[in-house]
């Protein structure tokens, strides 16, 4: 705990035995309470695995759901075992576990309520092995997201962030996507209910193990981000057009 707050970790799971033990491993256990595994019908042995850490809470979707959809599930069970604040950490080790001390601290000490840790503050992206046209693409799509939601984060991609209860409360989640847009419905989400969210700058990995979205997938990706920026940008304007 931090500031008497249960902490809560969440690790949406698909086809993650290579790279789950080393990701759980550096959790930093010192302040975390709870583990939660959510495997969305992996088709290796992540579910072995996670059963040989011991991880306590382990949930596995009969059918495959989706990067949204394993989500929503990480965050009703985090919010059934009285979580304050959870964090959503990819078991790919894409990016490092070390950083949710630091970004639990900054919710628990009420600075924000949400934190974000991004890839494009400092230059963990492309040091880490960002392609160059995704590195370009979320440039491109966050100034584009900045102007319409009228905010200023540095990226609104990262699949690592920290809630609090309060946030995941307020925020109908379970009425999202199952797919990636789900991340970024929520950070729109977040600002339409009044929040802010806060960044720290996280290095970050890619290898041939680590999660990611291909091309056409990106592509599509890419265009209902913009849609869902636009939708708060006409709700901004006229106040009856819903931002959702």
């Amino acid at each position: 705990m931090l500031n008497n707050k249960k902490i809560i970790v969440v690790l949406p799971a698909y086809n993650a035995e290579k790279t789950l033990e080393q990701t759980y491993t550096e959790i930093p256990f010192d302040i975390v309470d709870e583990v939660i595994l959510v495997d969305d019908s992996s088709i290796d042995n992540t579910l072995e695995i996670a059963q040989k850490l011991n991880i306590h809470h382990i949930v596995k979707h009969d059918k495959n759901r989706g990067y949204g959809g394993n989500q929503k599930t990480c965050y009703n069970k985090a919010l059934e075992l009285k979580a304050d604040i959870v964090v959503m950490l990819h078991p790919d080790y894409q990016y490092t576990p070390k950083l949710i001390t630091a970004m639990c601290s900054i919710i628990a000490n009420e600075v924000y309520p949400v934190v974000f840790a991004s890839r494009i503050l400092g230059k963990g992206a492309l040091k880490g092995g960002m392609p160059i046209y995704k590195y370009i693409a979320n440039r491109i799509l966050t100034l584009i997201q900045n102007l319409l939601i009228n905010q200023k984060l540095s990226e609104y991609h990262t699949g690592f962030r920290a809630y609090s209860k309060e946030v995941l409360e307020k925020i109908d989640y379970n009425n999202f996507s199952e797919d990636f847009i789900f991340d970024n419905q929520m950070a729109v989400q977040i600002f339409a209910k009044g929040f802010e969210i806060g960044e720290i700058s996280c290095p970050t990995k890619y290898f041939a193990d680590a999660s990611s979205i291909n091309f056409k997938r990106s592509i599509v990706y890419g265009l209902r981000v913009l849609w869902e920026s636009f939708k708060c940008f006409l709700s901004n304007i006229y106040k009856k057009v819903p931002c959702t």
